[in-house]
């Protein structure tokens, strides 16, 4: 791999916070995090390796609760880990956010993003989330009123 995309992220060094990183994979595309490679691409390799063979599969595990491959490579000598990660079916959170992978950037989600991105993960729409801490006598009957009325005359009730 010689440039970085979407799916394709190089890190000189590994740090927790690229959890973050691999939680926005997770959840977006699924993509590759390698360490031990500069911004231009070339393998500068890591010193320490085997510790982190053992580490990374284990602290991604624990904090994440996902399973990814964790593989070491070798390019003139120098060593450098392969972290991939695929794609899960439901929302993956790094210390209470949900990380998304956006082109080459990591997105916070947030607000309505983050409604929209739970829901589309749960196969739900809004329509559908029962709302329980409110009673009937508490909804505004003229707004069901106004509801009912538009969507008859935009014909979106029949």
């Amino acid at each position: 791999m010689n440039k970085e995309i979407q799916l394709v992220e190089w890190k000189q060094i590994w740090k927790d916070d690229y959890l973050g990183w691999l939680a926005g994979y997770a959840n977006a595309n699924g993509g590759t995090l390698i360490i031990g490679k500069n911004d231009s691409g070339n393998v500068i390799g890591i010193d320490n390796a085997p510790k982190l063979l053992v580490d990374l599969p284990n602290k991604i595990r624990d904090v994440l609760g996902i399973i990814v491959d964790v593989n070491l490579k070798t390019e003139n000598t120098l060593e450098y880990i392969e972290i991939t990660v695929p794609v899960y079916s439901h929302g993956i959170s790094y210390k209470g956010e949900y990380h998304y992978r956006s082109g080459s950037t990591k997105q916070i989600l947030k607000g309505a993003s983050l409604n929209k991105f739970l829901l589309d993960k749960s196969g739900l729409q809004w329509e559908a989330i029962e709302v329980s801490a409110i009673s009937f006598p508490e909804l505004d009957l003229k707004a069901f009123d106004f509801f009912q009325k538009r969507s008859f005359s935009n014909n979106q009730i029949k």
